[in-house]
């Protein structure tokens, strides 16, 4: 093989000059994508301070910003994601998951004052599409923006629409516009020198009657409640003087269950979580997103620290190291009466506490759903988890977490200091126990009513409610809010509480009734709930998102396609992730079994 001679001469090639090389680098060194510009970093640093920022702070520093300028601006996110050192893409679709988020872009409008109408049936029957079609023309100004919302926690005072974060309760026309005109735009806060004892009120209604309701009622603030012993049971507890096994036998005995819907028995929960292994945490979920259901609002905004203490004795018993409260947005005021009362009771505690964190929410209903409350509580998008691994083993930050409803927290102290038979000696029926039901719709006098457990609907409205509303006779009701299925009034003797209604294609939930009459039609009611579930959808699941939207269709017709829909109904309990999808079939089915002269 011959081979070339080598040469004697080795000629250079020249690859790059220093300054191609410094070009280089610089280019490689620049970021992608839109940068934060300075006025923009300057803006966002005075609202959520200097770096470093806790992850899951995101959705806490997304309010601060909208709190702030009426929207999201997409340079603010910009500005945020850098701040928070996040990437932009995770911080736009957190921003963009929640309702009560709006993102614009550059210079786009912003509304000064949004108007929200809730659409929840209960403001439905009272006249909430009048007030939707009216106010755009009478308010006459391009500034203020209308727009119907979901079920805002106010259904004894319907309708309600929201100007800004002011609520106008038994809303009209001229209620809606002196408000805007006013610049009435937050909830007042209320005095903390009340009265209120809840176990004295055990069957009777709960809630204040008439048209001149306070926005915001007087409560028990923190001196108050501790004047009057409150704190003390826990003081005695978190000292030894009462042992962690009694207090849970105690909560057992009483029968006290999940009041937030699912029903699960709380000192059997309390047991769970206390076997393991540290540390532990706790959410409570006061999200209270179900349609119709307004009990935990009414007990809030009167009695904040019978709650706390409740809080405080099931984090001894437990071993929790920190608590986590998810409020929903909706509750303005609760939220400013609680941030206050949270301020005076670690400034000045009885005993040690944990850290106590009340984070905000943000117009989500899934996050309802514990495990998607615990994703948005960690600063994501609220979207459920698959299960196992349960959260009582592997739920906030990875950690095992007691997870509770506000209302069974709420009626801790007074079934350990009065006895677990105290609570348990009430029930109709061959039940046991208070429920406190959310009554709305078309009785005389809705509200919260604190009832025994096993009580019908008829007598309910008869002895709770002063009867049905002049002219109207009683046609039918929804015994526990939006996914608890519709019932005719024929069917008035069913005892309501946990496993009762579970034949009739029904169920309690969280104890939200909502009573209609023969001037309304139950395909209206369920039509209502599923518009509902389309846009509460997480999206996650197929089968929710594209079922709920392909059902709502499908009910506007006049003759309704029982087959197809049926075909969606099977399709979505069996395969959607969570009980959003699983529920959502509910009034369908219960439309065509029990009012199917309806949708014939």
């Amino acid at each position: 093989m011959n081979h070339p001679k080598p040469s004697g001469e080795v000629k250079a090639v020249a690859v790059a000059t220093a300054d191609d090389l410094r070009e280089t680098i610089r280019r490689k060194s620049k970021l992608k994508g839109r940068q934060a510009d300075d006025a923009s970093v300057a803006e966002v640093r005075q609202l959520i301070g200097n770096a470093p920022h806790r992850r899951d702070l995101l959705i806490e520093n997304l309010h601060k910003l909208n709190d702030e300028y009426r929207a999201l601006h997409d340079r603010h996110l910009v500005a945020l994601a850098k701040e928070m050192n996040l990437p932009m893409a995770e911080v736009y679709e957190v921003a963009t998951f929640y309702h009560h988020f709006e993102v614009v872009r550059g210079n786009d409008p912003v509304a000064d004052i949004t108007v929200r109408v809730c659409d929840g049936i209960a403001c439905e029957l009272a006249g909430a599409q009048n007030l939707l079609t009216k106010l755009p023309a009478i308010l006459g100004n391009p500034n203020v923006k209308v727009i119907a919302a979901p079920c805002v926690g106010r259904c004894e005072q319907a309708p309600v629409a929201v100007v800004h974060q002011f609520p106008v309760l038994f809303a009209t026309t001229d209620k809606v516009k002196a408000a805007v005109s006013n610049k009435l735009t937050t909830q007042p806060l209320a005095k903390d020198d009340g009265a209120f004892e809840p176990g004295l009120l055990a069957e009777q209604g709960v809630s204040q009657q008439g048209e001149n309701q306070a926005v915001s009622p007087d409560y028990v603030g923190y001196e108050a409640y501790r004047a009057k012993g409150g704190y003390s049971l826990a003081k005695e507890i978190i000292d030894g003087k009462r042992d962690a096994e009694s207090i849970i036998k105690a909560m057992e005995s009483s029968g006290l269950r999940g009041l937030g819907g699912a029903g699960f028995p709380a000192g059997r929960k309390w047991r769970i979580v206390k076997d393991q292994v540290a540390p532990k945490l706790m959410a409570v979920n006061i999200d209270e997103g179900e349609p119709g259901t307004f009990k935990d609002r009414t007990y809030l905004e009167r009695d904040p620290h019978r709650f706390l203490e409740g809080l405080l004795i099931a984090a001894n018993v437990v071993g929790i190291d920190a608590c986590y409260i998810y409020l929903r947005d909706e509750y303005h005021g609760c939220r400013e009466l609680l941030e206050k009362e949270l301020a005076k009771l670690q400034a000045n505690p009885p005993f040690p506490i944990p850290n106590i964190e009340l984070r905000r929410g943000a117009g989500a209903y899934i996050c309802g759903e514990e495990s998607a409350m615990i994703e948005s509580i960690e600063g994501k998008r609220g979207e459920p988890r698959m299960r196992p691994p349960y959260i009582a083993q592997v739920g906030l930050f990875g950690r095992p977490t007691l997870e509770h409803n506000f209302e069974t927290l709420y009626w801790v102290r007074d079934i350990i200091s009065r006895g677990p038979e105290w609570f348990s000696s009430y029930g109709r029926h061959d039940r046991k126990g208070l429920r406190s039901f959310s009554v709305s719709g078309r009785v005389k006098k809705p509200g919260v009513k604190l009832a025994p457990a096993g009580i019908t609907i008829q007598e309910l409205i008869d002895e709770y409610c002063g009867g049905m509303q002049e002219g109207h006779h009683f046609y039918g009701y929804l015994p526990g809010g939006a996914s608890g299925g519709i019932l005719p009034a024929t069917m008035n003797d069913i005892p309501l509480d946990f496993d009762t209604l579970q034949p009739y294609g029904c169920f309690i939930g969280s104890a939200a009734v909502m009573v209609f009459s023969d001037k309304d039609k139950a395909r209206d009611m369920a039509l209502n709930v599923m518009h509902f579930f389309e846009h509460e959808s997480c999206g996650q699941c197929t089968p929710c998102r594209v079922g709920t939207g392909k059902a709502a269709k499908l009910m506007q017709a006049k003759s309704w396609d029982q087959e197809t829909l049926e075909d969606l109904a099977t399709v979505m309990v069996d395969a959607s992730i969570c009980g959003l999808g699983q529920a959502a079939p509910n009034p369908i089915r219960c439309i065509h079994k029990y009012f199917p002269q309806e949708v014939a």
